[in-house]
């Protein structure tokens, strides 16, 4: 039932999904009885539940149309490759959430809409892979918390999506100065050994950024209403920016992670990648919340808004006072015209500009070091906790992941991710150690301190810069020596702090090909501020654009 081998598709669910193509557009392309249409590429949540509400739009007939798309251009057409499995039960949940609502019972605004769901959330009725294929096959006791809560809420899960696997940074050489090193360890972004290379669909000879650009492509390419990704650091924002859609990098502790296969539990948030920051605001309101199987959503106690929606509200960013970070610009001359035309518009849209700000450099050249310490040690001892509890025929330890990874007898297909294992393996710590144990009790509060006290100093809301200084990278493109190249974005100094950060489309590159996002950090649990300062400005700038190699279909349009 995997879309994604070593042959790159078994044949049955290619099969189906053209199958489902082939009676979607049968379905979907009967003569209009009625004047009402939808637009799956600029319907919003609310705007398929209005249809809903009619009762001549059905749960199934959009969710038909979404998998007519995946048929289209996943597989086929372009071949994106953004999904690793379709879920073989989307019809029958569509069904089901349709009868539900015929009988009067409708659970809340998710009540029938198709989502997408990143390959490291567990799901009790597909396999959970973390894009490895030491994994595939491996179906969970149960559903992760977040993807339960989706679930009961209604929502329609219509594929697992491709990852970096294991996140790409669970077996890194991040750190790495040999060039040689670098070369032979980085797989390039979205690529896993189960999934195999996902493109983005709007430059197909370019990544989907870090480990959620599977669900940062699928969801540009209208896949699903909207997706889960998760960041350790970045990889909510670098795809959400390299596919151009929004994208919320939550604070820690907002969202739960039990059941997400583990990265780093320091530093792991969950969070929603959708076309729309209202979208986004409806998954967060269901998303965010206490889960007594993951003690750090203790933090958010009192600070969980049940309505993220409140702050859907034009004239938000008047009086705001944003920091803008120029440490950020300088790499790519469309990203920084895309970026200075974004911050007329927030003088525009009445914000008040303190320009510049800057992070302290003993806190920029410390950001690298920690992470890969951090990770690198918590990923071998976490992740080993999480196959523990996989059913027989698994590997059940790290070690065994690196053996299995290095054995030419698994035939695995990414020797980069097998060299990067080992080399990872070589250099973690055991969570007993005193240096792992003082980088993460005293070194990670002072240096969450240090970025919180920027904040403060300026008296800032948020603090504003491009989520990348470049467009997406090519996916030949040989990787740079750490601490060389662009400036790049705040990315792990972000995670090291626990602060969350928004991401919103601003434009695209001279070339018109390549989109260009902007981000708001904000301080802890500011989530709602910062969906109001985003929102505002998508709808004074209108900026998003569906990729060109995806574009509209006829069943797009459905007629009810």
């Amino acid at each position: 039932m995997y879309r994604g081998n070593v042959e790159r598709r078994f044949k049955g669910p290619k099969a189906w999904g053209v199958a489902m193509l082939a009676l979607g557009f049968a379905f979907l392309a009967q003569p209009a009885a009625h004047a009402a249409t939808l637009d799956l590429m600029t319907a919003s949540i609310n705007d398929v539940q209005a249809a809903y509400a009619t009762g001549k739009l059905t749960s199934e007939m959009v969710t038909q149309a979404y998998l007519a798309r995946i048929a289209a251009y996943d597989d086929q057409g372009p071949g994106i490759n953004a999904v690793i499995m379709v879920n073989p039960n989307a019809i029958a949940e569509a069904k089901a959430r349709d009868a539900e609502r015929a009988a009067g019972k409708v659970r809340g605004p998710l009540h029938g809409i198709p989502i997408l769901v990143k390959d490291n959330y567990d799901t009790h009725d597909m396999p959970t892979t973390a894009g490895s294929q030491l994994l595939k096959g491996s179906i969970p006791a149960e559903d992760a918390f977040v993807v339960k809560k989706l679930r009961d809420a209604g929502a329609v899960i219509v594929a697992k999506v491709n990852m970096n696997e294991f996140a790409g940074s669970g077996g890194m050489v991040n750190g790495a100065r040999d060039p040689a090193v670098i070369r032979v360890g980085r797989a390039p972004a979205g690529f896993s050994s189960l999934g195999l290379q996902t493109h983005n669909p709007h430059d197909l000879s370019r990544v989907p950024s870090s480990s959620s650009g599977g669900t940062g492509a699928s969801v540009a390419a209208a896949y699903g209403q909207f997706g889960l990704g998760t960041d350790t650091g970045g990889s909510v924002r670098g795809p959400s920016s390299a596919n151009g859609i929004v994208g919320l990098k939550t604070s820690y502790g907002l969202v739960s992670r039990a059941g997400i296969v583990p990265l780093a539990l320091s530093l792991d948030t969950a969070g929603p990648m959708a076309r729309n920051v209202s979208d986004l605001a409806i998954a967060l309101s269901v998303m965010a919340g206490p889960d007594p199987k993951d003690p750090t959503t203790k933090m958010g106690a009192g600070k969980v808004e049940k309505d993220y929606t409140k702050f859907l509200k034009t004239g938000s960013l008047k009086g705001a006072r944003i920091g803008i970070a120029r440490d950020f610009m300088g790499a790519d001359a469309g990203t920084d015209r895309v970026t200075a035309d974004a911050i007329i518009k927030l003088r525009q849209l009445g914000a008040v500009i303190v320009d510049p700000v800057k992070f302290p450099e003993h806190l920029m050249s410390a950001r690298g070091p920690i992470y890969e310490l951090l990770v690198n040690s918590e990923f071998k001892a976490q992740i080993t906790d999480y196959l523990k509890t996989l059913k027989p025929g698994f590997p059940k330890t790290y070690d065994e992941i690196v053996k299995l990874a290095n054995d030419p007898a698994t035939n695995y297909t990414s020797p980069q991710k097998a060299y990067a294992l080992k080399y990872s393996q070589a250099r973690a710590l055991e969570l007993t150690d005193p240096s792992y144990l003082a980088l993460r009790d005293q070194m990670l509060p002072a240096f969450k301190a240090g970025v919180e006290a920027v904040f403060a100093a300026n008296k800032l809301d948020a603090i504003f810069y491009p989520t990348n200084s470049t467009p997406a990278n090519q996916i030949e493109e040989p990787p740079a020596p750490a601490g060389t190249g662009s400036p790049g974005s705040p990315g792990n100094l972000v995670n090291e702090s626990w602060l969350p950060e928004i991401v919103v489309p601003a434009g695209m590159t001279y070339s018109g090909d390549l989109p260009v996002t902007i981000s708001f950090l904000g301080t802890a649990f500011s989530e709602a501020k910062l969906i109001g300062y985003a929102y505002d400005f998508e709808q004074a700038t209108k900026a998003i654009r569906l990729p060109k190699h995806t574009p509209a279909l006829s069943s797009d349009v459905i007629n009810y």
